[in-house]
């Protein structure tokens, strides 16, 4: 596999367009920040003619870093497809970001392809995020390859790379990670490090040298053969162990040579499979070379070795309603069905939507049915509505090249969906069907913001609504409990993306203030308090006068009234404006502001004037009732407490309950989860976790991950209400 001397360059200046699922590959590069995974989706597209040496195509513009916000941060934050061309088959290659902050774009890539290739860096390893989302794949039986790049770092070495890929992703078979090719390093330079200038073939044995610059085919020399012995008997080993033919292995063992193409055909069975995972190496092309050491069989892996569309369990589609129905098949004549993974604005289309389509043909000014999942919890509401397809095209770098059609197996974007969400399901709006949601993390970091000015004020909801709309890792939260406009994020990097966003795409500028839980009060004990309301200034006068007493009630009970007035101290019709006055000034608090709750409220006595007593004096009279049994009681202070579940390796077990603990969190219990990781739950005051979501990232280097859930309200210590009261007061 990957192993003949043959280039297929796409025409550029054209969308690359397949007529059938079996000429489509879609295939996503997974791996950490600075792997080099953009650097090697250009290497693929100048490898086939897609871009020219300075990495610009035919119709203007640069592949990579022509958004704004990833050319200033210098790093990928958005999922991007660069569809290319080789040999007759079209390759939609799908590069995320490696930021942990941005891992939304990489689940829609991870759905919207048949494969994944991680992308592993010699000086930097394997780290805990790239394991996660191996484990992930696994579970659904991606088919997955590895290369390892960065070969040209002084520290790289890939025969230990590849040993530590084995370990670190083959599980119980270490076996199952093994390389194609090994690399052939040329004369070392004045600082000890020799370069690599192409690899051998471990199956056919032949040699690639991309020393001149473009890949030259050859006989290995002598001195090259013993390099690949050990290496080519473990990897023959391996695809043997994963063949479908049984009697293969004795006759191995038995010493028979076992003809290359059986071998080959074994190997695209097993990754295709999922089941067995090469490894290639790549390396950046000399300077003014068209072909990067290694494009050219990592071209012939993904066109020879990945999975067709049609290969690959199509995701479980219902009803809008959620009535079950039969199973996708990828079908370019059968109906259509097609997801929204990525929503993005153009400043000069408007909103472009990025499809996989997974069943029938889409194609341009037909009238779709729009369904989606109701995200209610994240801003999002459900709808159901028929909407008309703009312009189909494929993305190109910041061009974008017109398609006469997508079918079946193949992504596309699509214009002016004005309703369309990431999530969503385009179907036949006389047959409408919906997609089960892929999984997508909880946004967990929370950031307050509010507009900069008036005018900033009055495009603030729509931008935050297109802001949502676009990303389902991002939630919006009014909360009416602080009267906050809260967005919550995946981190830092996330937050900054965000608000940017806001400022460049909507012309929307905010200001972070502050975050604030939502904190209560309530009584420590019994108290009693008489409400006086008696004025006279000329004509009609106000005259109320009303007594209760307050007692505290268990936690969740809220506000209880209990009338106890006897012989008409207070006339009836005036005891609903008494119990009004109370629950008015429970919600603006009593003591610090924040909303009172978990009393019950008993009017036992007061006096009525048969002119000047009004529904308005009586209310008034209840809330300087409700004042004065305040000033004489024992008032606490309700933070919110909630239920966290921290997911980590076992490694970092003892460093997460530590740290739970002195957020002042109780650890409840802790359970195996597998895979070497462990479930760790507690209970954590709210105030102490706003920026949870950060923190753990940086304790667990990355591999830890969380959910949270409100359970109750509880009494602040006395001496951190006391500080929050004075932070307050000095407006801190």
């Amino acid at each position: 596999m990957g192993e003949k001397t043959r280039t297929h360059p796409g025409a550029a200046g054209r969308a690359t367009s397949a007529d059938q699922p079996t000429s489509l590959r879609n295939v996503v590069l997974v791996g950490h920040s600075g792997a080099g995974k953009t650097t090697l989706v250009e290497a693929l597209a100048l490898a086939t003619g897609a871009v020219n040496r300075a990495g610009r195509v035919e119709d203007g513009g640069c592949l990579s870093d022509y958004d704004e916000i990833e050319h200033r941060q210098q790093r990928s934050v958005q999922l991007s497809l660069v569809p290319v061309d080789y040999g007759g088959i079209k390759i939609n290659v799908l590069d995320t970001p490696g930021y942990a902050d941005f891992v939304g774009e990489l689940r829609a890539g991870l759905r919207a392809a048949d494969a994944a290739l991680f992308v592993v860096s010699a000086a930097d390893g394997v780290d805990g995020a790239t394991r996660m989302v191996w484990d992930e794949c696994a579970a659904v039986g991606m088919p997955r390859a590895l290369v390892i790049t960065h070969l040209e770092a002084a520290r790289a070495d890939f025969d230990q790379m590849t040993r530590l890929c084995g370990s670190a992703l083959g599980g119980d078979d270490p076996d199952a990670v093994l390389p194609l090719y090994l690399p052939l390093y040329g004369t070392a330079g004045a600082d000890g490090h020799a370069p690599v200038n192409g690899l051998i073939g471990l199956l056919s044995q032949r040699v690639f040298d991309y020393s001149s610059g473009e890949r030259v085919e050859r006989e290995p020399k002598e001195d090259e053969l013993p390099l690949i012995e050990e290496a080519r008997n473990r990897l023959i080993e391996g695809i043997i162990a994963e063949s479908e033919d049984e009697s293969l292995m004795d006759r191995y063992l038995a010493g028979e040579d076992i003809d290359v193409k059986t071998l080959v055909g074994d190997l695209e069975t097993a990754v295709a499979r999922g089941t067995f995972h090469p490894v290639l190496a790549a390396a950046p092309a000399v300077e003014g070379a068209r072909q990067g050491l290694g494009t050219v069989e990592l071209l012939d892996l993904i066109a020879r070795g990945f999975p067709t569309p049609a290969e690959r369990e199509a995701p479980a589609v219902t009803t809008p309603d959620g009535k079950p129905r039969p199973s996708l098949t990828c079908d370019p004549a059968g109906p259509l069905v097609a997801e929204v993974v990525k929503t993005s604005s153009d400043p000069y289309v408007g909103r472009l939507s990025l499809v996989r389509v997974f069943s029938g043909t889409l194609r341009p000014d037909e009238t779709v049915h729009v369904s989606g999942h109701g995200l209610q919890d994240r801003g999002h509401e459900d709808h159901d509505v028929d909407e008309r397809i703009g312009a189909l095209s494929a993305p190109f770098g910041k061009v974008q090249r017109s398609l006469s059609k997508a079918i079946a197996g193949d992504l596309a974007c699509v214009a002016k969906l004005t309703r369309a969400e990431t999530g969503d399901t385009l179907s036949d709006k006389d047959a409408p069907l919906l997609m089960e949601p892929w999984s997508m993390p909880d946004p967990l970091l929370p950031v307050a913001i509010q507009a900069h000015s008036k005018a900033d004020e009055d495009k603030l909801s729509q931008g935050l609504s297109r802001l949502v709309a676009e990303d389902p890792t991002m939630r919006l939260e009014h909360n009416q409990g602080t009267h906050q406009v809260v967005l919550w994020c995946l981190g830092e990097a996330h937050v900054d993306v965000a608000l940017e966003r806001l400022r460049s795409r909507y012309g929307v500028q905010v200001d972070t203030v502050p975050y604030k839980v939502s904190l209560r009060e309530t009584f420590g004990g019994k108290a009693a308090g008489r409400g006086r309301h008696v004025k006279q200034s000329g004509g009609h006068g106000q005259y109320a006068i009303c007594e209760i007493e307050v007692e505290p009630l268990p936690g969740g009970s809220g506000i209880e009234f209990v009338d106890k007035v006897v012989g008409g101290a207070v006339p009836r019709q005036f005891i609903p404006s008494v119990e009004k006055g109370v629950r008015a000034q429970a919600l603006r608090g009593v003591a610090a502001g924040y909303p009172l709750v978990d009393v019950r409220v008993t009017l036992l006595d007061g006096k009525a004037h048969s002119v000047d007593s009004s529904d308005a004096a009586f209310q008034t009279a209840g809330s300087l009732a409700l004042r004065e049994a305040a000033a004489d009681a024992r008032i606490h202070l309700l933070e919110p407490v909630a239920e966290v579940t921290v997911l980590v390796p076992d490694d970092f077990v003892g460093a997460a309950m530590s740290d739970l603990s002195g957020r002042r969190g109780r650890v409840v219990g802790t359970e195996q989860a597998g895979h070497g990781r462990t479930l760790v739950r507690a209970e954590v005051p709210e105030i102490e976790i706003s920026r949870y979501a950060v923190d753990l990232r940086s304790l667990s280097h990355g591999t830890g991950r969380f959910h949270r859930s409100y359970t109750r309200h509880e009494p602040m210590p006395p001496q951190l209400a006391a500080k929050l009261r004075e932070q307050e007061e000095n407006g801190s």
